[in-house]
């Protein structure tokens, strides 16, 4: 995991460097079109991480192996992180380009509506009595809550709405500069979830180690005492 950090800060640095110094002013919106470049990124990672969940839910409920639930457990709590650095940077930008710090917007409101699903599938984790109950709870909810990933996309094309449209059918709706600090923002937080989630998977197995052998602890005193 260490070799993982040698590559990926300095990867972050240059891409903070690009996307706060490197990249030019917008005619309109002037310096705030940064935190657009890390609004990207982290939606990019919204959207793969929750498709993750997604898939590594329906490889629960397909094999029944434990390692897929803690895949989707994992890259859930990253993707929920990450919605909230959406919803943050949005509110931010949204500020100095609508005037207003909210509105409900279709695209606005798909992705808070998002946030409140998968924050619910935590914290239904964490309610589940055992492991098993838990794990297929969660792959349902989280196929349930991932109906509103697409959704969320297609907002923008589907509703009125005042969020832009940057990708289309014709191509990326920027200037050169800024599409090179949008996609080096978008890399570098995929390497970062990555990373991120990976880590999350090993400390999920060893919490998971420790909930077994709790387990097994409490069987081996109650038949103890009732031996007794």
């Amino acid at each position: 995991m260490a070799r993982w950090w040698w590559v990926l800060l300095p990867g972050m640095i240059g891409v903070l460097y690009l996307d706060l110094l490197g990249s030019p002013d917008d005619a309109l919106l002037g310096s705030s079109q940064r935190i657009f470049y890390v609004h990207m990124g982290a939606a990019t990672v919204v959207a793969v991480a929750f498709t993750v969940t997604a898939a590594a839910s329906v490889g629960y409920l397909v094999t029944g192996r434990l390692a897929w639930d803690r895949w989707a457990a994992a890259s859930a709590e990253v993707g929920t992180l990450f919605t909230t650095m959406v919803l943050i940077t949005g509110i931010l930008w949204g500020r100095v380009a609508w005037g207003v710090w909210w509105t409900w917007d279709p695209r606005l409101t798909s992705t808070l509506i998002l946030w409140v699903l998968f924050m619910g599938y935590l914290v239904m984790r964490d309610s589940a009595v055992t492991v098993e109950r838990r794990a297929r709870m969660s792959a349902v909810l989280a196929l349930l809550c991932y109906l509103d990933v697409p959704l969320d996309y297609l907002t923008i094309r589907w509703w009125k709405s005042i969020h832009p449209v940057v990708i289309t059918e014709h191509g990326i709706n920027m200037a050169r500069s800024m599409i090179v600090a949008m996609v080096a923002s978008m890399v570098a937080m995929l390497f970062l979830y990555g990373a991120w989630v990976k880590l999350r998977v090993r400390l999920l197995a060893v919490e998971q180690e420790i909930e077994e052998k709790k387990a097994e602890v409490r069987i081996k005193l109650n038949s103890e005492r009732w031996g007794d």
